[in-house]
């Protein structure tokens, strides 16, 4: 390989991203999102949106710390958008499972805003429960340690709160890795990190070529998590974040959380972009962590993955054609052949 041909295919490096969703894949490009999702039926469901982050709008908001801030509030969106627009590509919910009194009443009073209002009722209970996890429950955990005679935590104190959070973060992995509907949807996921591999590798886009990839992608959500686990117990053993007040600790925290997420969002970008032996090191617990949250994907979940890729990069695929096309609400939704996506 040429020097020109490496930095045409290193240019690739953070272009793309992507999410497991709903019995298919989400991939996301600079200005256009794409979900695939497999039917009950067997074929695969397109539904290609844009998306034009607020960073654009700012150079301000552009500036790293702050730029990694944002961009996580826009993913937290995203991600519950995407999951509520692949339940309903993927269809059949209804019939597997009826509506009860009280759905048909949300339904009736929220209409077509019906499921903005389920996600962000699932969004709020989504942050409540974070906070009570690995906030509430750690610091309190590491008081009732110190309290037992003959223990003084010390200083370690935020270490041993900071390895409780890592022990509840990877028991709820391990826990619900064990639902058959999230070892599919981990599956879905390896098969997203593969294909981004494969693209990242400047590689034709193929099932052959995408199976071949490793599913651990330093840029992973799981990695992103773990990390801030890690440089939250680093900022939170400062002696401002005081012990003596759990209230106050909490909320000091939470008044930090903004800083530890846009700390390790620089530091996901730069690991995602740079091989060297000192992000593989730093990369590696949260790599690890993915070995739960990824399951190597069959072909069916691999074309998923592919054709989400190609729309959503239309510079890159120009060729990519998508077939029984028809508006839907905010967005374009398609019946896609597999052969003919994939051949494009």
């Amino acid at each position: 390989m040429s020097k020109k041909d490496k930095k045409v295919t290193n240019c690739r490096l953070g272009t793309v991203g992507g999410q497991a969703v709903l019995e298919g894949v989400m991939m996301k490009g600079k200005k256009k999102y794409s979900i695939a999702v497999r039917r009950e039926d067997g074929s695969i469901s397109l539904s290609e949106n844009y998306h034009t982050s607020v960073r654009e709008k700012s150079k301000i908001l552009r500036f790293p710390i702050i730029r990694g801030i944002v961009g996580f509030v826009e993913s937290m969106i995203l991600n519950f958008k995407t999951l509520s627009i692949s339940a309903e590509q993927y269809g059949g919910l209804d019939e597997i499972e009826p509506e009860t009194k009280f759905e048909k009443w949300l339904q009736k009073k929220f209409g077509d805003k019906f499921m903005n209002f389920v996600m962000g009722i699932s969004m709020v209970l989504g942050i409540v429960l974070a906070i009570g996890l690995f906030m509430l429950l750690p610091s309190y955990a590491v008081k009732l340690i110190d309290m037992i005679p003959g223990v003084d935590l010390g200083i370690w104190k935020s270490t041993v709160e900071g390895v409780i959070k890592i022990a509840i973060f990877v028991s709820y992995l391990l826990l619900v890795s064990l639902m058959k509907d999230i070892r599919r949807t981990f599956e879905y996921h390896g098969a997203e990190h593969k294909s981004i591999f494969c693209y990242e590798a400047g590689e034709e886009l193929n099932v052959e070529n995408v199976r071949k990839h490793k599913r651990f992608h330093p840029r992973c959500g799981t990695s992103f998590i773990f990390v801030v686990l890690i440089i939250s117990i680093l900022i939170n053993s400062l002696p401002i974040i005081t012990w003596d007040n759990m209230l106050l600790r909490v909320l000091l925290k939470l008044a930090m959380l903004p800083l530890i997420v846009g700390i390790s969002f620089e530091f996901i970008i730069f690991a995602g972009k740079h091989d060297n032996v000192i992000t593989k090191i730093l990369s590696a617990p949260g790599l690890w962590m993915q070995r739960i949250t990824t399951r190597e994907p069959d072909d069916s979940q691999i074309e998923c993955a592919i054709i989400a890729l190609k729309s959503a990069l239309p510079e890159e695929f120009p060729d990519f054609v998508h077939i029984d096309t028809h508006e839907e609400d905010d967005c374009e939704s398609q019946g896609v052949n597999d052969d003919e996506a994939l051949e494009s």
